[in-house]
């Protein structure tokens, strides 16, 4: 069984058919979809997609680049999205300073209340960092350890030590098959096996031989495929080691 931890199915625009897209998915051997939000409206859609099938379930909370919006009222939405069932971990959060749709300060007030949230709740956290590695993990070493998983992470050798340090997981997609992708091999290759989980990110970021393309959940066998390799093992053996570590950090029973 493969799970793809990270994709937005609950965007309708992107997936206005995600009977279908789990369907699909399901073909390819994809038991498990892990559904993302990136604000309490894409958020409550992610709860409404995981509600419809047994096995998809939501995270939920304020993305960076959305955070231009974010009040501390809509915290308590978010807070209550918690207690749903289906919602395994608040994400996706964290910093973006590649994009400037919110300012570094905007960010950094949603991710400290999402922080405390979360220890608050003693949920897991999904990080999303776009060129703010060394800011993200000042941040993370100054506070208690949580868990706490980097979804497509695109950080250099120093980042991935701090990250593995702060026991994070460490999320691979699309771009571990690309050809120019060398340097991002390379530090994904020295992880420990205990600390990968393999998503999509759909619709955005399709592995080989599906660039140009949108991505979709079943895709993420490719995904699989080109870990292996980078790992040095079977894609059986990849799809065992980490579905099984993202049972264990989302705590999903198998």
């Amino acid at each position: 069984m493969l799970i793809d931890t990270h994709c937005h199915i609950n965007f309708p625009d992107k997936f206005p058919n995600p009977s279908e897209t789990v369907e699909i998915a399901k073909r390819a051997g994809v038991g498990k979809l892990i559904t993302v939000g990136c604000d309490p409206e894409s958020s409550r859609q992610a709860i409404a997609v995981a509600e419809q099938f047994a096995d998809v379930y939501a995270v939920v909370g304020w993305h960076p680049t959305y955070t231009k919006d974010y009040t501390t009222e809509s915290l308590d939405e978010i807070e209550e999205m918690l207690s749903h069932p289906k919602v395994v971990a608040i994400g996706e959060i964290g910093l973006d300073f590649h994009w400037d749709y919110a300012t570094p300060e905007q960010q950094r007030v949603a991710l400290f209340d999402q922080l405390d949230l979360a220890v608050r709740t003693q949920m897991p956290v999904v990080f999303h960092c776009r060129e703010a590695y060394p800011q993200l993990l000042d941040i993370l070493e100054k506070r208690p350890p949580h868990p706490y998983l980097f979804h497509c992470f695109a950080g250099d050798a120093t980042d991935a030590k701090r990250s593995l340090d702060l026991g994070c997981m460490i999320g691979v997609d699309g771009p571990i098959t690309y050809k120019n992708s060398n340097t991002l091999r390379e530090v994904i290759g020295q992880i420990p096996h205990d600390r990968l989980v393999i998503e999509t990110d759909s619709p955005y970021m399709p592995p080989v031989p599906f660039r140009g393309q949108p991505n979709q959940p079943a895709y993420v066998k490719y995904v699989n495929d080109g870990l292996a390799t980078v790992l040095g093992i079977t894609a059986e053996e990849c799809a065992d080691l980490t579905t099984q570590n993202a049972l264990r950090f989302f705590r999903i029973d198998g």
